[in-house]
């Protein structure tokens, strides 16, 4: 029995080792196996956005032409005069239509420039380029990452290449706007949005988000309006919601906004309802241009869409219902940009990542010529994005360049450089960072209801010889240094050859001039020996 028992013991010492060899063997797999993915994903993610980052870098450098006057005048300038002590505050300024939040993040940037001694111009001008770009790569990586939750890793892979090869995010994502910033940040809120299926919802963080966003232009507001109402309408908790979120994130954000504008101003002012009443109540926009109802349906979305339309439309019908929200935000901000007469392409920039899911949706579930679809897709915008990036209105950059080196003027007299071009043609202070003297035509709308008002700027083009004979009536007032487009040349040649002008520059700017604009920027230098200022 004994010899039994000693026999069965060690018959059964041998099992419980190998089950705990088996039991570690499979647990140290498991566990490889669950700790993997999770490492896997973090170095996914991290060479994602070192790839985003790299990608939006290039489309940084890649764009070296002007969009609208607001990327300089309404951030750039803002904050160069903030530092610096001196830049030109346009009219919204003194109405209290923009607010300080936006610009002081480039302000910031300049100060710290400033402290290490490395204030050059070309960096200020580059710097917060280059810190928009890095926040652009985030918010392609949050849609990435928002897409592979909502669905798997090829559609997320699909929406990020239509991100990335979208021509019109290519030639704004970079620039120094408030509608980019506003686009930034409704990605981010975007990924931790509640939507149907998701876990990775955060209400606290996608309101902040929303908040700060309507900071920056309250016209961020809109798309959001059908996201949150369904929202609240989803939510079982719906007063812990307002009483818990929703006031306390909008009275923060709100008073903070105050705060900062309180500092800057010198007086309390909401921006954010002064901005309202200007652009939605009065309407006031038209002053800078207005355009038939349908624009944005005819035009403006199609536009910037570009050859992703036909993807969009067949992704809107190929997508799941839930996602119908996301197709009910871009519907609805069109719908309402289109109440308003003054139009532009860049104000529905903000719905273009809700396309791209659609477009990348499309890609996904494409049976037949996808990788064909995907090759016409990226060919067919890559040439409009250099085009527009690298050619189109480059001129109005271009000819700062040439202004910048008067700031170290050889001449005994100082240089005083007259913009006789439709008004904010070109950025000023922020891209020149010497306190030269310049003037340009001013536009400011009227505010006070005179029927008959003219700005400066369609009194001068009423009359361009005229008005310079009435404006320099003595030769000592005369600027050093005339810029005008190519097309105002001819009228004004009387002039320019009496005062002793010569051409010193010609710098391109379009091959489409248009009205006002012309192809060719000039540049005018009153010779020495007749300048007596």
């Amino acid at each position: 029995m004994e010899a039994a028992g000693g026999l069965l013991a060690r018959a059964r010492r041998p099992e419980p080792v190998r089950l705990r060899k088996r039991r570690s063997v499979l647990y140290g797999a498991a566990g490889g196996a669950a700790a993997q993915p999770g490492a896997g994903a973090a170095g996914g993610t991290a060479a994602l956005t070192a790839l985003a980052v790299a990608a939006r870098a290039l489309n940084c450098a890649l764009v070296r032409t002007s969009f609208v006057p607001d990327e300089y005048w309404q951030s750039l300038e803002v904050a160069h005069r903030v530092v610096f002590g001196y830049g030109h505050l346009t009219w919204e300024w003194a109405h209290g239509l923009r607010g300080y939040p936006y610009p002081l993040l480039f302000a910031c940037i300049y100060k710290a420039l400033q402290l290490l001694g490395k204030d050059d111009v070309q960096l200020l001008i580059w710097v917060p380029r280059l810190v928009q770009a890095v926040l652009a790569a985030f918010a392609d990586v949050k849609l990435y990452l928002l897409v592979k939750h909502l669905e798997n890793a090829e559609t997320a892979k699909y929406v990020y290449f239509c991100q990335l090869c979208s021509w019109f995010t290519w030639y704004t994502c970079t620039r120094t706007l408030t509608n980019t910033m506003e686009t930034l940040l409704t990605i981010f809120a975007l990924y931790y949005y509640p939507i149907k299926g998701s876990k990775m919802g955060s209400r606290w963080k996608y309101l902040n988000l929303i908040a700060l966003a309507i900071v920056i232009r309250p016209t961020a507001a809109i798309p959001w309006i059908p996201l949150v109402f369904s929202h609240f309408l989803q939510e079982q908790r719906k007063a812990d919601l307002i009483l818990h979120n929703c006031i306390p994130i909008g009275l923060v954000t709100l008073g903070t906004s105050l705060i900062i504008d309180r500092v800057f101003f010198g007086e309390w002012i909401l921006v954010q309802l002064n901005f309202l009443k200007f652009n939605v109540l009065q309407n006031l926009g038209t002053f800078y241009g207005s355009h038939p109802w349908h624009w944005y349906f005819t035009q403006g979305l199609p536009v910037i869409l570009g050859t992703h339309l036909p993807f969009f439309i067949h992704g809107c019908v190929m997508a799941p219902k839930r996602y119908r929200i996301f197709l009910g935000a871009v519907i609805w901000t069109v719908l309402v940009y289109s109440t308003l007469s003054h139009k532009e392409f860049r104000f529905i920039y903000p719905v273009l990542p809700f396309c791209m899911f659609f477009c990348g949706y499309s890609l996904k579930h494409l049976k037949a010529w996808k990788k064909s679809a995907a090759s016409f897709l990226l060919l067919s915008n890559l040439i409009p994005a250099l085009y527009t990036g690298l050619i189109h209105q480059r001129g109005s950059l271009e000819v700062m360049n040439h202004i910048q080196q008067l700031c170290n003027s050889p001449y005994q007299s100082q240089p005083f450089v007259f913009i006789m071009m439709p008004c904010h043609s070109t950025p000023f202070y922020s891209h020149v960072h010497c306190p030269l003297k310049m003037r340009f035509l001013q536009c400011p709308p009227d505010l006070t209801g005179n029927e008959n008002y003219v700005d400066e700027a369609d009194l001068f083009y009423s009359n361009p010889l005229g008005w310079l004979n009435k404006e320099f009536y003595n030769d000592t007032l005369l600027p050093s240094h005339l810029i005008f487009f190519s097309v105002l040349e001819q009228e004004i040649s009387s002039f320019l050859a009496l005062k002793g002008y010569k051409k010193t520059a010609t710098v391109f700017h379009t091959h489409v001039p248009q009205g006002r604009v012309g192809s060719h920027i000039y540049i005018y230098r009153k010779k020495p020996e007749m300048n007596h200022t």
